[in-house]
């Protein structure tokens, strides 16, 4: 459905993978969304991702992080996301806002942003990147705040919403009530889901030892509901 793009990222250029909702044949509008990866990098599951968000009738675009590099081993998972700059991620996040928001496609100039895992932080994380991102998901992030250094008050007006697996914690986490006080205290709205009896990544149906059905569907019309309410 989705195709790879190029887009500016301050003063340099990223790649991304975009998926625009359809009227029949033909491109339609839609609110913007981005979808960031888990430390995986670019995979079928975060494409599939995009691809379902333009089927519900968004704008998504799935920024490469990784630059072009992906596994499917845990260890190789974990040397590409601790090399990952976050100066870099930045500059790639809050370009792919500008990107999306100039898109003809896109209605209106704000944008959401979600993700998983470490992407998960960093979809909550983008909301002090960028003015456009306004309403933020994070699917059981385990990323420290302080690798990212957020400045919480820019979350002043905005939303984000954590979903937490039990196997990490529920939302009692320590990480998870960081984030939800300094975005409260900023002046933003922080809204915890808990789901009973999940592993970590209970959303990616590309791992059936993990994947929880019933938690995924619940976390995505939750998700849905969320971003329409604020981005129309």
């Amino acid at each position: 459905m989705g195709e790879m793009v190029s887009y500016r990222s301050n003063g340099g250029t990223s790649e991304g993978y975009l998926a625009l909702p359809s009227d029949g044949d033909s491109p339609a509008g839609g609110p913007a969304v981005i979808v960031i990866q888990e430390w995986w990098g670019l995979v079928p599951h975060i494409t599939a991702v995009a691809d379902r968000f333009a089927e519900a009738g968004f704008v998504a675009l799935a920024p490469d992080l990784y630059h072009g590099a992906t596994t499917s081993e845990p260890d190789q998972a974990r040397r590409l996301l601790m090399g990952l700059a976050m100066d870099q991620a930045a500059r790639d996040i809050a370009g792919a806002a500008d990107y999306l928001a100039g898109r003809p496609e896109t209605v209106g100039d704000n944008v959401a942003c979600m993700g998983f895992c470490a992407g998960g932080s960093l979809a909550l994380w983008s909301a002090t990147l960028s003015d456009r991102i306004v309403a933020t998901a994070g699917f059981y992030p385990v990323l420290p705040w302080e690798r990212m250094r957020p400045e919480w008050s820019d979350y002043d007006g905005k939303s984000a919403m954590i979903h937490c697996s039990e196997e990490d914690g529920t939302s009692a986490a320590e990480g998870i009530q960081t984030a939800r006080r300094a975005i409260e205290a900023a002046g933003g709205k922080c809204t915890l889901h808990d789901y009973p009896g999940t592993r970590h990544a209970f959303f990616n149906d590309d791992r059936p030892e993990v994947y929880d059905q019933s938690a995924a569907a619940s976390a995505w019309a939750r998700t849905l509901e969320s971003f329409r309410s604020r981005l129309g």
